[in-house]
């Protein structure tokens, strides 16, 4: 894949050409990679592109759906490595030079999502996940290995990340998933930090609109990277600071301004990415009703802790006792609170939240050797969560409202 040279297509363009041609298999099935020739930009930020356009020009193989039949041993169950609004992910195995199918254990892994046949925002979702992944290429962003467009069939293949989401290490119990250590958790938000100030940058110039732990999933080495861009959308360009949309995402994650406006920013992704920071450091989740009256939404619960160098270890979680310093955590919750202002315009930009945590790390690098005992007992302490309960407790999740705005 390429890094972001080829044609930009708009989130407005999938939305008016996605119908006309929904039930039609777009552009010729390419072997091998299945890499094409791009288009200028400039020549994109005029011309609307159509679902054909938009699939020819992705950077990606196109898969018959036997094949993807195939490599997942018939979608079974057992297979499924998760589910969510958009349908449910198989994990699958093809031949990494061919991409041909191959047998469990052998050649590459891949994940494959299989789109619920229930309704046409899922196709858009699907058409924006090709158009912005089958173009954009950076560490921290998930790889889109190919698609599959064949009669009502819609797939997408992406590589495999065996240690799963964010969202599971954070809330998940179980010995498949044991908790992140405070270095683990400041490296995955470097690494999601690094991600969004890619898609923000002038490169890329795209808003992600839907950043929550769940869409940030871990390799084996526990680097982060972005996935599920169906809710992505173009920047503003020229002289304009936001682009007006409807109002679509997760709950608890969505910036007011975009909540009470439509005005959707660069700003905005900052937004939802202090939500997730105050996650990892408490271990929460951002809405959860199983909580005590007044702690139902994390920020507003946390918000007052954050503000306070004394009270913030009362919303740290307690799994974390004695992994960090006490400079590192109010660094780390100074730059959720910054993340968090209420005014878009006294957020950082994502570039700078990316120096701000890489000065984080060398922080907690060099405190972890020279931690006095006060300090160690004090971090080895009980009484981090005001409940006086474990952070990690499961609740439910965040309801993402994808086919619908949200409400007033």
């Amino acid at each position: 894949m390429g890094n972001c040279c080829g044609t930009k297509i708009s989130s407005d363009a999938i939305s008016r050409n996605a119908s006309g041609s929904r039930r039609r298999r777009s552009g010729s099935r390419r072997k091998g990679t299945g890499l094409s020739s791009r288009v200028s930009s400039s020549v994109a930020a005029v011309t609307p592109r159509s679902e054909g356009e938009i699939l020819r020009c992705a950077n990606v193989r196109s898969f018959a759906f036997n094949e993807l039949k195939t490599a997942t041993r018939n979608f079974r169950p057992d297979s499924v490595l998760g589910e969510g609004g958009f349908g449910s992910v198989f994990k699958g195995w093809v031949d990494e030079n061919t991409f041909l199918p191959s047998r469990p254990g052998t050649g590459m892994v891949i994940a494959v999502k299989k789109l619920n046949q229930d309704g046409f925002q899922g196709h858009r979702e699907w058409l924006a996940e090709v158009n912005y992944l089958g173009q954009l290429s950076h560490p921290n962003l998930v790889k889109l290995v190919g698609y599959c467009l064949q009669d009502e069939q819609r797939l997408l293949v992406y590589e495999f990340m065996p240690r799963g989401s964010l969202e599971n290490h954070l809330f998940r119990r179980g010995s498949h998933f044991q908790p992140l250590s405070w270095n683990l958790r400041m490296k995955v938000a470097l690494g999601a930090a690094k991600g969004l100030a890619f898609l923000h940058s002038d490169k890329a110039k795209v808003i992600y609109r839907d950043f929550k732990t769940s869409n940030v999933l871990l390799d084996s080495n526990y680097n982060a990277k972005l996935s599920d861009f169906g809710l992505a959308k173009d920047g503003p360009t020229g002289d304009k600071s936001h682009v007006s949309t409807r109002v679509m995402g997760t709950y608890g994650y969505a910036a007011p301004e975009y909540l009470a406006t439509g005005h959707l920013s660069a700003k905005s992704d900052v937004y939802s990415f202090g939500v997730v920071m105050v996650e990892m450091l408490s271990g929460r989740r951002a809405l959860d009703k199983n909580r005590p009256a007044g702690e139902h939404n994390l920020v507003e619960w946390a918000r007052p802790y954050l503000s306070s160098r004394r009270r913030i270890f009362r919303i740290l979680d307690a799994r974390l006792a004695g992994q960090y310093s006490l400079a590192g955590a109010h660094k780390a919750a100074a730059l959720a609170l910054q993340c968090l202002s209420a005014d878009a315009k006294n957020r950082p930009t994502m570039h700078q939240v990316v120096a701000a945590l890489e000065q984080l790390q060398e922080t907690t690098t060099t405190s972890h050797h020279h931690r006095s005992p006060q300090s160690r007992m004090l971090l080895g302490g009980r009484g981090f969560n005001a409940s006086g309960r474990s952070s990690a407790g499961a609740g439910a999740r965040p309801r993402r409202l994808s086919a619908s705005p949200l409400p007033a």
